[in-house]
C-alpha cells in the first residue's frame, strides 16, 4: 500500500494516471499490448537499474548484452538443433521446444559473462578510483565492443527465429494478442517477482542493499562486497539476457543494433519509476509500455521515443527523483 500512497500523494501524477487510463478505454487493444510489452521492459530495466543502484554508474552496455543473449540462442540452437525449423512448436505458440533447451545456457553465459567483464574492466577502474562517469563512458565503449563482435560474427542483416505461424488470440473489445507475447509477459513477470523475493526475503538480497546503502559499512559488519558486486553483475547479466531473449521471441527477428534501440525505453523507465528502486523500474516499465503503445493509435510507430521522452520529462518535472526515487525502497 506505501508504494501506491507514494504514487498518488502527487495530484499531478493522479491526473496523468486518469489521462492513460481514459485513452486506454478508448482503445483497450492498446493499452494490453502495452502492458505485455511493458513487462519485458520492465525485466531490462530492473537489471539496469541494480546495476546503477550498486555501482552508481549507467551501464551503456546493458542493451547490447540483451542482443548478444539472442544471437548466441540462436547459435546455440542451430548448432545443436539445425533441423529445429522443421520440429513441432510448443503448443499455441510459435517457437520450438528446442529454443526452450538453450535458454537456460545462454541466460547463464551471459551472466558470467557479465562477471568476466566486471573482473577484467570494470574492477580496474574502481581500483583506481576512476568517476562514475569515466566507468559510463567505458560502458559505452564496450556496447560498440560487443557491437562490432555481433555484426563481424552474424553480419549487419536481420536474422529470424524459426517458427511456425500461428493465429492471434481473439478477446472481447477488439483485443487480439500474439500467443507468443502473452507467454513472454508471464516468464517476465514471474522473474520479477523472484527477483523481488530474492531482493527482500533473502541473506544476498540483504548483502545487496547494504552494499548500496553504504559499501565502507557492509564491509565492516563483514560483507564481502567484491562477491556481491560479482553477485550483482551476475544477476544483472541473467535479467538483461532473459529479457533480451523474450523480446526476441516476441517479434521473432533480432538485428544487431536491437539492443541500443531498446536501450532508449529501458533508461526511461529506470528513471522514470526512481533510479535504484525495484518496484519503481517494474512501473517505469510498464508506464512506458503502455504510452508507447497507446501513442501509435494517433501517432505514427516511429515516434515511440518521442513519447518515452515526453513521459520522461513530465514524471522528472513533478518527481525530479522518479515516482518512486525518493521515498520508496531501495536496492
Amino acid at each position: 500500500m506505501k508504494y501506491i500512497d507514494l504514487i498518488f500523494e502527487n495530484k499531478t501524477i493522479v491526473v496523468l494516471f486518469w489521462v492513460i487510463l481514459i485513452l486506454s478505454l478508448l482503445k483497450p487493444w492498446l493499452f494490453v499490448n502495452g502492458i505485455l510489452i511493458g513487462s519485458l521492459y520492465a525485466l531490462g530495466s530492473i537489471g539496469l537499474s541494480l546495476i546503477y543502484g550498486n555501482l552508481k554508474f549507467a551501464n551503456m552496455a546493458h542493451g547490447d548484452f540483451m542482443t548478444l543473449s539472442s544471437y548466441v540462442a540462436l547459435a546455440l540452437l542451430l548448432f545443436f538443433f539445425p533441423n529445429s525449423d522443421q520440429s513441432a512448436s510448443v503448443g499455441p505458440f510459435t517457437f520450438k521446444y528446442e529454443l526452450l533447451i538453450v535458454i537456460p545456457f545462454t541466460v547463464v553465459f551471459i551472466g558470467f559473462l557479465a562477471v568476466l567483464f566486471d573482473k577484467l574492466i570494470y574492477k580496474k577502474l574502481r581500483d583506481f578510483g576512476a568517476a562514475p562517469a569515466a566507468i559510463a563512458l567505458t560502458s559505452l565503449g564496450l556496447a560498440v565492443g560487443l557491437r562490432g563482435v555481433i555484426q563481424f560474427i552474424w553480419g549487419t542483416d536481420s536474422t529470424r527465429f524459426p517458427r511456425e505461424s500461428k493465429l492471434f488470440w481473439d478477446l472481447p473489445f477488439k483485443i487480439k494478442i500474439p500467443p507468443d507475447m502473452f507467454f513472454c509477459a508471464i516468464v517476465a513477470f514471474l522473474i520479477a517477482i523472484t527477483f523481488y523475493f530474492v531482493l527482500f526475503k533473502t541473506k544476498l538480497g540483504k548483502a545487496i542493499r547494504a552494499t548500496s546503502d553504504n559499501p565502507d559499512l557492509a564491509r565492516i559488519t563483514g560483507i564481502n562486497t567484491e562477491r556481491i558486486i560479482l553477485y550483482i553483475w551476475f544477476i544483472g547479466g541473467v535479467l538483461a539476457a532473459t529479457s533480451g531473449i523474450l523480446i526476441s521471441m516476441q517479434q521473432a527477428i533480432i538485428t544487431p543494433v536491437m539492443g541500443w534501440k531498446i536501450l532508449i525505453p529501458l533508461f526511461a523507465a529506470v528513471i522514470v519509476g526512481g533510479i535504484g528502486n525495484p518496484i519503481g523500474a517494474l512501473m517505469g516499465g510498464l508506464l512506458i509500455g503502455v504510452t508507447g503503445e497507446i501513442a501509435t493509435g494517433w501517432i505514427n510507430p516511429s515516434y515511440k521515443p518521442a513519447v518515452y521522452f515526453i513521459v520522461l520529462l513530465i514524471v522528472l518535472l513533478l518527481r525530479p527523483n522518479g515516482i518512486l526515487g525518493s521515498k520508496g525502497r531501495q536496492f
